[in-house]
């Protein structure tokens, strides 16, 4: 008997082993992460936000369901917003700074979220628009995203897209894209075709965490979209139903009412295409443990409604810079509700830190705090903070464009007054959310105040890393070859006697070696001129025949290891005179 029953009990025994062994591996299993972010969706792009002329059923349902951010704040433009959720910093700190001219390159040396849920065990995936430089080592693939499938430059069809560039009025449609690093030819409207990319996605890593970031290229300009969602809209009288409502309404005229038209039509083409997606979730049983996010990356690009606020894309005035931001887990996040506290893009590094469970990297130092006492109910509020945010075409212009927010006070640079005086003006947003009313005149310590918060901001972000030695690509390595060179990662210089300014780019070469490096041009070359390529201290010269050619080539051109400056000059004759003018983008390949 004995035996008999030491081997029951030892069944029993491991019987309960097994139970607790399972029931620990359920505890664990760690929740998916799929970041949504739209690119240049207003906060009145939505008809949860009191838009009446608008489809978004989709996105609506998912705001009546979600955590919502009441106050969440972005930069006024694309590719500073998307530096600050990658990495939990100040734009400006990353090396981002502009949407173009070179003012779109991250630090390839900047720890992001992908590379932290990396090191967590997550898979990583990024789909869409990525905006935070072309080339090695700044592309996704680089910076933490092991599976990538994205467009170039700040949008589809831009300068810098140049495989999408020349296509003009179409390039939504069919696009070339680059799936880890190769060049793709896409079949669809490109947010269709983004959307069945997360639908594979979802389903090639259903059985692993994974971080998906979905960043669609929509209703960013050009206003391409299908023609079954344009007629939905063609016939809309978009003021109705608005002018009435209360709030502030911008001037439009007929051209932004028509493009209005065409942005509504793109927002319900996404709406359509994420109920496809979150029905693919649900069918593979991966709602209940997947956090979804929504945002948008700054306001709406021209006047349109906006739920009341000033400003547009490219203003600190909260229409330029308050998004959506909604945060569904049914998992945790139980009650639907609105979190007046101000919470920011940069915010979403360290949230998702403490929501995975991963680990920050010791002596990462980062502008963002975790919303997770928030989203969890475990707090009501945060410790007050100061928040800033500037946007112009340069460095910074002091003080233009330029706002820092201590709880509702909010003081806004307007540039310099009649008499060549800086200019601000302040707003008390629990009273005016609309910022119709300055009160600076009338709160002269407090103005003081907060222009010190202001300055003491500017002087930190003007002196930092990769403010005072730009982002530079790397030419020469494996990772990437050839190089493609495009416009939107270029510099520009005014040199005397040249009509335009010069195009350039600082670059590292990798190592001592030889190089064939072709100039491309958008159009065949049908008039003679010359062609000059400044490598340094070493100047290449060829003549451009009338040919009909598209790209000159130097071969076998040795380049030194270490820093490097190329700078293109192309004449054409054009009326008997030589024409300074772009090359499309340059190719180097060693």
């Amino acid at each position: 008997m004995k035996p008999i029953i030491y081997i029951t009990l030892l069944v029993l025994l491991l019987g309960l082993y097994s139970c607790s062994q399972t029931v620990k591996v359920e505890e664990t299993v760690k929740p998916n992460v799929i970041l949504i972010i739209t690119d240049d969706q207003g906060f009145g792009d939505l008809g949860y936000y009191g838009n009446p002329n608008i489809k978004t059923p989709v996105l609506d349902s998912l705001a009546q369901r979600s955590v919502r951010f009441d106050e969440f704040i972005v930069n006024p433009v694309c590719a500073p917003t998307r530096s600050s959720i990658m990495t939990g910093k100040y734009s400006m700190t990353t090396g981002v700074h502009d949407t173009y001219r070179g003012g779109a390159m991250m630090a390839g040396s900047e720890i992001t979220i992908a590379e932290i849920l990396k090191a967590a065990g997550y898979d990583t995936g990024m789909i869409g628009k990525w905006h935070l430089g072309d080339n090695y080592p700044m592309r996704p693939q680089d910076q933490g995203f092991d599976y990538t499938l994205n467009h170039l430059s700040g949008g589809i069809g831009q300068y810098g897209d140049w495989p999408n560039t020349l296509k003009k009025d179409s390039s939504y449609f069919n696009p070339i894209l680059w799936e880890n690093g190769k060049q793709v030819q896409t079949q669809g409207y490109c947010t269709d075709v983004f959307t069945e990319a997360a639908i594979d996605y979802v389903e090639d890593h259903k059985n692993n965490p994974f971080f998906l970031y979905l960043s669609y290229n929509a209703p960013h300009g050009p206003l391409q979209l299908p023609q079954k969602y344009y007629d939905m809209y063609k016939d809309v009288d978009i003021d109705a139903g608005l002018i009435n409502q209360g709030k502030p309404y911008p001037n439009v005229t007929d051209h932004s009412r028509e493009n209005s038209r065409k942005v509504y039509g793109m927002v319900t083409n996404i709406d359509d295409n994420l109920r496809l997606f979150f029905k693919k979730l649900d069918d593979l049983d991966l709602e209940e443990n997947t956090l979804v996010i929504f945002m948008t990356d700054n306001g709406p690009q021209h006047p349109r409604y906006i739920a009341g606020m000033r400003g547009k894309k490219g203003s600190v005035l909260q229409g330029g810079v308050r998004v959506p931001s909604f945060w569904y887990y049914p998992k945790t996040f139980k009650a639907p509700r609105d979190i007046k506290t101000p919470a920011a893009h940069y915010d979403i590094l360290p949230t998702l830190v403490a929501f995975t469970g991963a680990e920050m990297p010791d002596n990462l130092t980062i502008e963002g705090q975790s919303l997770l006492p928030l989203l969890q109910e475990e707090k009501e509020t945060l410790p007050q903070r100061v928040i800033n945010r500037y946007w112009a075409r340069t460095a910074p212009i002091r003080y233009r464009n330029v706002s820092t927010r201590k709880g509702n006070m909010k003081l806004v640079g307007i540039g310099k007054d009649e008499n060549g005086k800086d200019a601000f003006q302040l707003f008390d947003l629990s009273t005016d959310p609309y910022e119709q009313h300055d009160l600076s005149d009338t709160n002269p310590a407090l103005v003081s105040e907060l222009k010190a918060e202001m300055t003491s901001w500017l002087d930190t972000m003007e002196t930092s890393e990769h403010i005072v030695e730009a982002p530079r690509p790397i030419i020469g390595t494996d990772f990437e070859n050839p190089v493609m060179l495009n416009q939107n990662d270029a510099l520009f210089i005014k040199e005397a006697g040249v009509e335009k300014e010069l195009m350039y780019w600082d670059v590292i070469i990798n190592e001592t070696k030889t190089f064939d490096i072709t100039v491309h041009f958008d159009s065949p070359i049908k008039t003679t001129g010359t062609l000059e390529l400044d490598l340094g201290e070493t100047t290449l010269n060829l003549p451009i025949e009338a040919d009909g050619k598209t790209q000159y080539s130097f071969n076998t051109i040795t380049l030194e290891k270490g820093a490097l400056t190329i700078v293109p000059k192309v004449y054409l004759k054009e009326a008997g005179t030589l024409k300074f003018t772009y090359p499309f983008y340059i190719e180097i390949k060693g």
